[in-house]
């Protein structure tokens, strides 16, 4: 099982995008198997194994997505 706190420490060591492969695995080191990111309020569901998931909170209200685009 991981934390919010375990992947924001992981998140926190991300300073450029050559970062970006050692915190893929940093997740994966703490059980991460999947995630789902929201484009509505910005929050994330961290999934593991065990159908175990943690929720962050959301980053901001939610927003209002067309059903239909032009």
């Amino acid at each position: 099982m991981f934390t919010i706190e375990q992947i924001k420490a992981a998140h926190s060591k991300v300073k450029s995008g050559a970062d970006f492969p050692a915190y893929i695995q940093d997740l994966k080191s703490i059980g991460i198997t999947s995630y789902d990111a929201f484009v509505s309020d910005g929050r994330t569901i961290y999934k593991g194994l065990n159908n175990f998931q943690v929720d962050s909170t959301p980053k901001y209200e939610s927003l209002k997505i067309a059903t239909t685009s032009n």
